[in-house]
């Protein structure tokens, strides 16, 4: 008999919840269609009335059937770029290029950026300690003006520079801290908690910045190794005490008496110097957060060991075929007779003992 057939009387059936199909029961129920895999209800006979049956269809209104699948949790529709197309010459999709991040332009200046803005500063520093030279010359002897000038000129321009450059640096130091972290929780599968303007005001905003960009390279950091974690806590101390530097450097500029202003001279010229130290603390932690050592190249994994002996070579040294002949001694010739004379020594016992094999093996 067919599945799905009808019939008045016979074993009891299991029916299919899904394809309608009959199946009957010989032994033991089953669970799932042979059909369709359907779950299967509970045994029945097949001219059982339906208020005996263990279980019963029920009707719903299209209203009902729909209320009922809106409540499912939805799950992503498939889509596509274009319409899929079959053949032999079929143009891949156009990739789509990704936006840039913010600063991007200098981010990936960064490092000469820096350098430069140290060599300035310790230029600005080099022209601070000739004016101050040219101030003690000052006490006992006149100063030609063009010397005068030459002194103004250095320190002005020396000193303009080096903020431009600083102020370039920073927007390039603002440009990796975005991309670094963008990268870093990337990696981790997550997307960066922290808003790209929030991390530019934080890293801009006066007062602000002393505590901001300290706090994003922390968490930076959080899950690298610790030699990364203490670059950053060397370069967050060195940032706030350089900006305490240039605090203290606008104010001594506000003295009124003459040795006071020499004395913001000498200052100066050290604030100048701590300034260039900023510079290459900030390059230093770029280039340690990226896996690289002071000098920017990529940093290899040593491992000391402590040498319990002199050191012994485990494997020879592999040799050319022309120079292992050269160095191994040549064979001294051997003379044919010598040879013969050798070769019948060797012979004799093995003669003998297999005469006397012959021997014991004939008494046998």
């Amino acid at each position: 008999m067919r599945p799905g057939m009808p019939s008045s009387s016979g074993p009891p059936v299991q029916l299919c919840a899904r394809c309608g199909a009959q199946w009957p029961v010989h032994g033991q129920p089953i669970q799932w269609c042979p059909r369709c895999h359907g779950v299967l209800l509970a045994p029945a006979r097949r001219d059982t009335p339906a208020r005996a049956r263990n279980y019963r269809w029920v009707a719903r209104k299209p209203e009902e059937q729909r209320r009922a699948r809106s409540a499912r949790p939805a799950t992503p529709t498939p889509r596509y770029a274009q319409t899929p197309q079959w053949g032999l010459i079929d143009p891949p999709p156009l990739q789509q290029t990704d936006s840039r991040a913010p600063l991007a332009y200098f981010a990936d200046r960064v490092e000469p950026l820096l350098i430069v803005t140290a060599m300035l500063f310790v230029l600005a520093a080099v022209a601070e300690g000739f004016r101050y030279g040219v101030l003690l010359r000052n006490r006992g002897h006149l100063i030609e003006q063009w010397v005068l000038t030459c002194s103004d000129a250095a320190v002005w321009s020396t000193a303009v520079m080096s903020l431009l450059a600083a102020l370039f640096a920073a927007l390039a130091a603002v440009g990796w801290l975005i991309r670094a972290r963008a990268d870093e929780y990337e990696s981790r599968g997550r997307h960066d908690p922290r808003a790209t303007p929030t991390l530019v005001a934080g890293c801009v905003v006066p007062l602000l910045n002393l505590v901001a960009p300290g706090v994003f390279l922390t968490e930076l950091a959080q899950h690298r190794p610790h030699p990364q974690r203490l670059a950053v806590r060397i370069w967050w101390c060195t940032w706030v005490f350089g900006a305490a530097m240039a605090v203290a450097a606008i104010a001594w500029r506000s003295a009124d008496s003459l040795q006071a202003k020499a004395d913001g001279v000498i200052f100066t010229a050290v604030t100048d110097l701590v300034g260039a130290a900023v510079a290459l603390v900030t390059l230093a932690t770029v280039f340690a957060l990226e896996g690289r050592d002071v000098r920017g190249r990529p940093r290899r994994v040593k491992r000391w060991l402590a040498a319990t002996g002199p050191h012994r070579p485990i494997i020879e040294p592999i040799r050319g075929v022309v120079d292992r002949a050269e160095s191994e001694p040549a064979a001294e010739p051997v003379d044919a007779e010598e040879t013969e004379v050798d070769a019948a020594a060797d012979a004799e016992p093995i003669e003998a003992a297999s005469a006397d094999d012959r021997e014991k093996v004939s008494a046998e």
